[in-house]
């Protein structure tokens, strides 16, 4: 992942290096609620000033809010966006052969952030691995 320093000079201190870290995190969701052969199915909390760590999409996916809010994302590319979410609102991705995209979710609104991420493991890319620790 080639990266211009420079485009990480305005984020807070540590995150570029927790990207490096973890830049091939497969964990979607805090909960990995079910799983076959198919999809897999997350659950994301993150409470009010609260950040999920870098994690990186690879699957066709999408997202669905469970609660309003207002969430800052660190993308792997040095980009910051601020987004508000309503509940109910739902997102679809698509990823092609060798095609991902690594983020950080930070909380930045005053109520705690919910959503459902479904994968579709048929994707063109591998699915990365996921540790026993996030599964229900």
């Amino acid at each position: 992942m080639a990266q211009d320093p420079a485009a990480f000079a305005h984020w807070p201190p540590g995150l570029h290096d927790e990207l490096l870290a973890h830049v091939d995190n497969g964990c979607v969701g805090t909960t990995l609620l079910s799983e076959t052969d198919r999809v897999r199915v997350w659950h994301l909390e993150i409470p009010v000033g609260g950040r999920f760590h870098f994690h990186r999409h690879v699957m066709p996916y999408f997202w669905t809010a469970l609660t309003a809010g207002k969430a800052r994302s660190y993308f792997a590319d040095g980009r910051i966006a601020d987004t508000e979410y309503f509940k109910g609102e739902t997102r679809h991705f698509h990823y092609g052969a060798g095609e991902s995209m690594a983020h950080s979710l930070e909380n930045i609104g005053d109520t705690p952030l919910a959503f459902t991420t479904v994968e579709f493991l048929d994707g063109e890319n591998p699915a990365l691995e996921v540790p026993a620790s996030v599964r229900l």
